[in-house]
């Protein structure tokens, strides 16, 4: 199709000698340049055609445009930006807060021969140096960046030589006060846009009420409104609210009820374990995760999972960034989530493959007390708050005035213990600090251990002809692993003590030794969360807690929570219209599978019928009370399909009888 439509133009341009040849060649760009996002496309990743919505995306980029793309989870967000940023010279750069995802796409694109790279807190000053010098000589295509880093003196001096062809802004709700997770670092890409003022951005994230929409475009300095938007309706998937007293006998039922694999999301990493006890006890293949765990086990538990050796993933919400597997049949939340934000992307990686799929909230009395109560824990007084923050510093023994881009390993246990302090409090205080900005805590990471060597050629041949010992772990380094010369490469120890017939001791100690002798540098595996300040450290009565960041932040958690509340309580609305409804699309309508759209089919009428009786019904008895068989023979459908109605709708609480015996409308 598309070399006919070339060959048309061919023919339009020469014959139509009065044509300003611009547009013509604008046209056959344009089609020459679509024909190459495919080409890109079948080459890297496989596929011989876009997803619904990312060819869009990736033409509105591609032609320049500032864009924001609203993608549910799963939909090939990636894309959008790998596609384009591949099609053009330079490098894409890509804002990310989730440092474990930019890990993954590192080592995807690399696997796909694509050079890419990570700037994170997690690294060394050397390696962020290196990895800058590479992106300016090297080549790289794909330079992942934390938020904190963009306002750190390397990146702004590095930043005028970078060749950068587009600004990709994953997680873009972080740069709104009013998305679910804002994070004040994000602010500092308008202040990259103003130095780069001509290349574009794009922005993404899975998902966003109109207000945060609007607000992402302002921050980001969009030129001109430009927002793709997929319809958040998901036909496939069921969503439950099940309510229970007794949540794991309820799983337990489920699971035995619905083939097939699946999520069970909780809140603590302690029930992680203990839920896949329970369901291991019951003959169901389980497994937990949580972002305590190795790197190697996140790994090999994902695995098993994702190739249906293990069924049911039990896990926090750790689990799920980059995790595309299409065939999950059911997702259960154990615990209510504290926004429809993160249900809604949780829920939503059940059924990516367009089959019948459910998601289940599981509901009891205790979980509205229970958001109640976070809400005092999520927010705790500022006092407080300003307690740990003054005894942060003196934890890393830093004098007011000091401590500016300073990033120290932090053991929140040790620093618990050595100030009393209530280890939920202290995290939620740290998470206040930093939408403040004045630090950032990053949580655990785990970071494999990396090599790169500084001797090359004759000099390095030398060193080894005179150091036998050391020579046969110098080999094993080159032949395992590529790029050692010009970039840090993760390694592992215990594949390379393997290879020589040694132990992990044994190879840990000959890369010390390599390393002290300036063959490498050797940088050994971490496993630490980490606290970067980023402003230097204040006096007490200098620190602030604006509005923005304290009382409405906290004033817009309690309507999440609420809206939670709304969800789990109410059993006469659609589920997923009222999800829908949540994030900006009011005209959906009902679904049809949920649980409160089964019951009312249950009265064995249709959907069209039975909402306009109900439509109806609300208007009359909103207006004044009626008996009901005035109100039956008043309206004018048929009777037997209006006593129905009334019952379904006195049944769920929507309409009661007054001591007169007339019915009123009680929501």
């Amino acid at each position: 199709m598309l070399f006919r439509f070339k060959k048309i133009l061919a023919k339009v341009r020469n014959s139509l000698f009065f044509c300003r040849t611009d547009s013509i060649d604008y046209l056959i760009n344009f089609v020459r340049m679509a024909d190459n996002y495919v080409e890109i496309l079948k080459k890297h990743w496989g596929f011989d055609s876009f997803r619904p919505l990312q060819e869009d995306i990736v033409r509105s980029v591609g032609q320049g445009n500032d864009t924001l793309a609203l993608m549910p989870t799963g939909g090939g967000k990636s894309i959008t930006f790998q596609v384009p940023a591949l099609a053009t010279d330079g490098l894409c750069l890509v804002v990310t807060p989730l440092i474990a995802l930019m890990k993954d796409q590192v080592e995807n694109l690399k696997k796909n021969g694509i050079k890419a790279a990570a700037i994170h807190s997690g690294l060394s000053y050397r390696e962020i140096k290196v990895t800058f010098d590479n992106a300016m000589f090297g080549g790289t295509k794909f330079l992942y960046v934390s938020p904190e880093r963009l306002s750190t003196e390397l990146f702004l001096e590095k930043l005028p030589f970078l060749n950068i062809n587009l600004i990709a802004v994953d997680e873009a709700h972080c740069i709104s006060q009013w998305g679910y997770d804002f994070r004040p670092s994000y602010l500092k890409i308008a202040a990259i846009r103003e130095i780069i003022p001509d290349t574009p951005v794009l922005a993404l994230t899975a998902t966003a009420t109109p207000q945060v929409v609007e607000d992402i475009m302002e921050r980001l300095l969009f030129r001109t409104k430009n927002v793709f938007k997929k319809d958040f309706a998901r036909p496939n998937l069921a969503y439950v609210v099940r309510p229970t007293e007794n949540k794991e006998q309820e799983l337990v039922k489920i699971l035995q009820a619905v083939n097939g694999s699946a999520v069970v999301y909780v809140r603590s990493r302690k029930k992680t374990r203990e839920y896949a006890d329970l369901l291991l006890r019951n003959h169901i293949s389980a497994d937990y995760f949580h972002a305590g765990l190795t790197q190697v086990s996140k790994n090999d538990r994902q695995d098993k999972w994702k190739n249906n050796r293990t069924r049911v993933m039990v896990a926090t919400n750790a689990f799920g960034m980059g995790i595309d597997k299409p065939d999950v049949r059911v997702v259960v939340h154990m615990d209510a989530p504290d926004s429809l934000e993160a249900y809604f992307q949780e829920a939503g990686r059940g059924g990516r493959d367009g089959k019948k799929a459910f998601a289940v909230l599981l509901w009891s009395n205790n979980d509205k007390v229970k958001l109640n109560k976070q809400v005092r824990t999520t927010f705790p007084e500022p006092e407080a708050i300003k307690r740990i923050y003054d005894a942060l510093g003196n934890f890393f023994q830093l004098p007011v005035g000091a401590g500016f881009q300073m990033i120290y390993d932090f053991d929140i246990g040790k620093f618990c213990s050595a100030f009393s302090f209530n280890i939920l409090q202290v995290f939620n205080s740290l998470k206040i600090l930093q939408r403040a900005g004045y630090l950032a805590h990053t949580e655990e990471l785990d970071i494999p251990s990396k090599v790169m060597f500084l001797m090359e050629g004759n000099n390095l041949y030398k060193y080894q002809v005179s150091n036998a010992a050391m020579d046969p772990f110098i080999k094993v380094l080159l032949r395992t692993y590529t790029g050692l010369f010009t970039e840090y490469t993760s390694i592992n120890e215990a594949d390379l003590a393997k290879k020589t017939g040694t132990t992990s001791d044994v190879i840990y100690k000959a890369l010390q030794q390599l390393s002290k002798a300036g063959i490498i540098h050797y940088i050994p595996r971490r496993k630490t969360p980490l606290i970067t300040w980023l402003q230097s450290r204040e006096e007490l009565r200098h620190l602030r807690l604006p509005p923005e960041v304290y009382e409405k932040k906290k004033q817009q958690y309690m309507d999440q929570t609420g809206a939670v509340v709304e969800y789990g309580s109410s059993n006469h609305i659609c589920r997923s219209r009222f999800l829908l409804n949540y994030f900006g699309q009011s005209k959906s309508e009902n679904c049809g599978v949920c649980d409160v759209c089964l019951s009312r089919k249950k009265s064995g009428l249709k959907e069209e019928t039975f909402s306009e009786i109900e439509k109806s019904l609300e208007t009359m008895l909103k207006e004044y009370p009626m008996e009901a068989d005035k109100i039956v023979d008043t309206l004018p459908f048929e009777k037997k399909d209006v006593w129905e109605v009334l019952k379904w709708l006195e049944d769920h609480e929507f309409i009661g009888q007054m001591e007169t015996g007339e019915m009123e409308w009680l929501k």
